[in-house]
């Protein structure tokens, strides 16, 4: 079955999640955060699925440093990358500073799985019992089951009281800006920007992407110094589903500089060969690691209870 085709015959209703649980074991010695969630059952032919999963509360202060995420079976196998659509990790205290209205994405992989490096002398901050929700969105187009499969995050970290690092915010381009991230596909080429105004000075680090099937490439810009900040160049397979996308660290300890006030483009390019109109098939956002000139402006943020946020 084509891409094309399958992504028409799917439903979006949450898989039914009653018994997934979250376990949690947190190794001292090793500093280093396990979580795994499951059990996860798939129904066929099922596309974008949705799993319910409770609110993981972090165990200690200190930072995150690394993401490593894999989907396995029952006894650890790993299964293929494509039953996982993507996976984030959201944490419900704070807002997104690029889009105030979102909760902060901390990280998030799609079906290739990407791992998040660690950089040296920084990492994301957080607190215990900071509320960190995951959300893992499956696919099935096959006509049998999926059964008893586990998501397995790991999450290598540093304690507070050791040596200190710097703190990096998650700073997200989409191309629907702020809106819904998923958006259709006209056949043919089609080219989605979006401008976003950095509210803080500071430095990109380093910057990975998200993208679907038929994604060629994914582009951030600076318009304020008219110049490229990176092209992030997909693999596809001959039917033309994604395979991988790089993940770019600029040279350190320069980065790549952003001025309170700068204008950044976000581009995602995709050629539709199907033939027809595919509803909700696209996304493109930039993902990046930003450290902040003034830490104090961004860790002061929090999320204001009267506003609900958008999903």
């Amino acid at each position: 079955m084509t891409p094309s085709s399958a992504q028409h015959h799917h439903h979006h209703q949450p898989v039914p999640s009653s018994e997934t649980k979250i376990e949690l074991r947190d190794d001292r010695e090793a500093n280093v955060l396990t979580v795994r969630v499951g059990p996860i059952n798939v129904p066929p032919r099922t596309d974008h699925a949705t799993v319910r999963v409770p609110l993981l509360a972090v165990p200690f202060d200190g930072w995150f440093v690394a993401y490593q995420p894999r989907l396995v079976d029952e006894n650890g196998a790993t299964m293929p990358g494509r039953v996982l659509h993507h996976v984030e990790l959201l944490n419900t205290a704070r807002p997104n500073f690029i889009c105030p209205q979102l909760e902060e994405l901390m990280f998030a992989a799609g079906a290739e799985l990407s791992d998040w490096p660690a950089l040296p002398g920084v990492g994301y901050p957080v607190a215990k019992g900071t509320p960190i929700r995951i959300v893992p969105m499956l696919t099935n187009p096959t006509d049998q089951p999926i059964s008893n499969a586990y998501l397995a995050l790991r999450i290598p970290y540093r304690l507070s009281g050791g040596m200190q690092l710097k703190n990096i915010y998650p700073a997200w381009f989409m191309v629907t800006h702020c809106g819904p991230t998923m958006y259709d596909l006209r056949l043919g080429t089609n080219v989605t920007t979006s401008e976003f105004t950095v509210p803080y000075s500071g430095k990109l680090l380093g910057v990975g992407g998200h993208i679907h099937d038929y994604g060629r490439e994914l582009r951030l810009e600076s318009l304020t110094r008219n110049e490229q900040i990176t092209a992030l160049k997909t693999v596809l397979d001959s039917e033309g589903r994604f395979l991988s996308i790089p993940t770019i660290v600029f040279p350190q300890p320069r980065g790549y500089r952003l001025d309170s006030g700068d204008t950044v483009k976000v581009t995602a390019v995709y050629d539709n060969p199907s033939g027809r109109l595919l509803q909700k098939a696209a996304m493109g956002i930039v993902i990046g690691y930003f450290l902040p000139d003034k830490d104090e402006e961004l860790a002061i943020l929090r999320r204001d209870p009267r506003i609900r946020w958008r999903r």
